[in-house]
């Protein structure tokens, strides 16, 4: 069943912006619509621009700080999908974008992703991660070790201490 609502989804949205154009062309004119349309567009990329660079200076003061950043990555994520959908045309779409660009429902949304999400960081950037929890019995991951040797310090040999009948094909 959860397979058959997105695809669902996809096929109605379309159906119902455009039910939404007819009904708002039906009472206020098709300029003043097409006006709307166009100062919902605008109005999407000016708001990205505002909100976008105050998440990532927030995130950037996370990755300072050390701190987890995961809040502050979903809600740039949150704010670009408002955007995109004040940006294309339709009504529907734009009532959806504008309450992602409300930061009380973007905390909303992390608070119901955040357990799903894992937060690897690497290097020496900080202190952060959210990795598997070691109260709840998983192991932690390794991710794979890397040996460094210059040539003279490694022979391939078969396991059996004779060298590897390829050997003598590669050139060196």
């Amino acid at each position: 069943m959860r397979s058959l609502i997105l695809p669902l989804l996809f096929l109605l949205m379309p159906l119902a912006e455009i039910a939404a154009f007819i009904f708002v062309g039906r009472e206020v004119g098709v300029g003043m619509t097409l006006l709307l349309v166009l100062a919902s567009a605008i109005a999407g990329a000016v708001l990205l621009r505002i909100q976008g660079f105050g998440v990532l200076r927030k995130i950037h003061e996370a990755s300072q700080t050390g701190t987890d950043p995961g809040r502050q990555l979903v809600h740039g994520v949150m704010i670009v999908i408002a955007a995109f959908l004040l940006i294309i045309p339709g009504f529907i779409s734009d009532i959806i974008g504008l309450l992602l660009f409300i930061p009380a429902v973007r905390d909303l949304g992390w608070s119901l992703i955040k357990n799903r999400l894992t937060i690897v960081t690497t290097g020496s950037m900080g202190g952060f991660s959210r990795g598997p929890d070691p109260d709840r019995g998983s192991p932690p991951r390794s991710g794979p070790q890397v040996i460094d040797l210059d040539e003279d310090e490694f022979s391939r040999t078969n396991g059996r201490g004779r060298t590897d009948p390829n050997e003598r094909d590669r050139l060196k």
